[in-house]
């Protein structure tokens, strides 16, 4: 092995990755801060990042054709009366809902030297999923052409991300306690002849949310070789 293999091996093994749980975040702060570490990411002042969070209820848009504004099925007074709010993204992907019992993950992590392939990151976040909630005795798998983790032709975790310089942002979302009533104001990630699921619908009971984020936090930090230092 060369000696600048040897390096980035060395920088590999030492990478860390800290935890952020957040709690209940207002989307449009959870946006900012994002953008604000990802600067501090590519200037090498943070380690590699996973935030943990809950929005309020909010319908969040991608960047592909409209966003998804037209999957929108309630009207702006039927979503302003249940207190939902709408908000560009600038990630990939349709649109999708954000609410409190949902665990909302961000990545700040960079992909350099050796992860530098989108289809691979996508892929590895869903496995890093579909690994969580097997320890639930929760079976859920991909679908070819189609972005997230599935119990049958129901979506269990949307993913939506934003990749710039090799600097991840944006996510995951997986629904843990979810109230899925919601999922009715929108045609959820533009795909009409598929349902929505829960991890509490189930297994027929709520989960402890910190829990569920200790087994993301564990699985991540192997799919992506990193250790873990939870703040």
């Amino acid at each position: 092995m060369t000696e600048r293999g040897l390096k980035e091996r060395e920088a590999l093994a030492e990478r860390l990755l800290v935890v952020r749980r957040l709690g209940l975040v207002p989307y449009a702060d959870a946006l900012a801060l994002q953008r604000e570490l990802v600067e501090d990411r590519r200037a090498g002042r943070i380690p590699d990042t996973l935030l943990f969070v809950e929005h309020p209820h909010v319908l969040t848009l991608g960047v592909r054709g409209d966003g998804g504004r037209s999957h929108i099925l309630a009207s702006a007074d039927a979503l302003a009366a249940r207190g939902v709010e709408v908000h560009e993204t600038g990630r990939g992907g349709d649109i999708t809902y954000h609410g409190p019992g949902q665990i909302v993950g961000y990545p700040i992590i960079d992909l350099k030297p050796d992860r530098c392939d989108v289809h691979r990151y996508v892929r590895d976040l869903e496995e890093v999923l579909i690994r969580t909630v097997a320890e639930y005795g929760v079976a859920a798998h991909r679908v070819d052409g189609l972005t997230g983790t599935w119990v049958g032709d129901e979506k269990l975790a949307a993913i939506g991300v934003r990749i710039g310089r090799w600097i991840t942002s944006h996510g995951f979302a997986l629904n843990v306690n979810t109230d899925l009533d919601y999922f009715n104001l929108i045609v959820p990630c533009g795909i009409a002849d598929r349902g929505v699921t829960s991890l509490a619908r189930l297994l027929g009971r709520a989960v402890e949310l910190g829990t569920v984020q200790d087994r993301i936090a564990a699985h991540f930090s192997k799919m992506f070789a990193n250790k873990v230092l939870a703040t």
